[in-house]
């Protein structure tokens, strides 16, 4: 059934091509806007997706509580829907993450459990200790975890992002690059658009300082929603084709220039996605298309300093 209300906002973001990035020798960039659903980020979808999926296998009652530990901005897309469909939301979550992100799940009615944080950026140990947390929470209230990193929901989610891209973007989409956090919209996304283009790259993107996809070892870095520190359990490794590594600082200064100079307002993570998109764009050439999304909106990261 189609949803009704606030929640049709939903998906069916634009898709555009970014001028500016790449040279004309290089392939074009397009840009899937997700800060253009209702709370500024694509995880409205995924939201949605584990809600009304627990809703309609009966996982979740009427009326239960909603568990989560997220970073904000999958708590801030919760908050809006449990919301919408009664569920009261518990938050576990932690300082290091923008504040905006924050205050935007309690404005959304979110109870919110707080972690401290060491300063310095995203440690490793920090998800396995939110994820046990919000455990205890759920037992301890009778709650629905949504458990984001072991949700096979998350993967439909993101489905129609790429069915509406196959319709949005004209001609061949020959790689597809997105940040990878629970891995949710790299599979999704990445199998939907692999029915349509066979022989699509599918690049997966991750801290340089975090290498867990390349083999490497999780590390501390300030690319906010992307590298958890351990391999997502959704993801396969049928589900990407090769790995891009960005260092956190470059993925800082790609976010300040998209904004200044391309207009693209957003967030670390799809400042990580630009700078991996730019580099495929110059090793495929004139002629081909690379898709990457916008995360979220640079209003979520206002207050952290990332602009300044």
């Amino acid at each position: 059934m189609a949803e009704q209300g606030l929640l049709a906002g939903i998906g069916w973001t634009r898709a555009v091509r970014l001028d500016g990035l790449t040279g004309a020798n290089d392939a074009e960039v397009w840009v899937k806007l997700e800060a253009a659903n209702p709370t500024g980020s694509y995880k409205d979808r995924m939201a949605l997706a584990m809600i009304r999926g627990a809703e309609q296998t009966g996982r979740l009652r009427p009326g239960q509580i909603v568990v989560e530990a997220t970073g904000g901005s999958t708590g801030a897309s919760l908050a809006m829907v449990c919301a919408l469909t009664g569920h009261p939301l518990r938050v576990v979550t932690s300082d290091a993450f923008a504040l905006e992100k924050l205050s935007a799940m309690r404005a959304f009615g979110a109870d919110v459990d707080m972690v401290t944080s060491p300063p310095g950026g995203f440690q490793p140990e920090l998800w396995p200790q939110l994820i046990e947390l919000a455990r205890l929470v759920a037992d301890q209230v009778d709650g629905f975890a949504t458990d984001q990193f072991h949700n096979q929901d998350v993967i439909n989610a993101y489905k129609p992002l790429g069915y509406e891209v196959a319709a949005q973007v004209p001609g061949q989409i020959d790689a597809f690059c997105v940040s990878v956090g629970t891995g949710g919209c790299l599979i999704g996304a990445g199998r939907a658009l692999r029915q349509r283009f066979p022989e699509m790259l599918r690049v997966a993107v991750e801290p340089a300082e975090s290498p867990v996809l390349s083999g490497g070892e999780p590390g501390t870095h300030q690319i906010e929603g992307a590298g958890i520190g351990f391999w997502p359990p959704l993801l396969e490794s049928y589900d990407f084709d090769e790995v891009i590594s960005v260092t956190s600082a470059d993925a800082l200064e790609m976010a300040r220039v998209a904004a200044a100079e391309y207009g693209l307002f957003s967030g670390p993570s799809t400042g990580a996605n630009l700078v991996a998109a730019a580099r495929l764009a110059r090793r495929l050439g004139s002629g081909h298309r690379v898709l990457t999304v916008q995360v979220d909106s640079g209003l979520k990261y206002l207050s952290s300093g990332l602009f300044e």
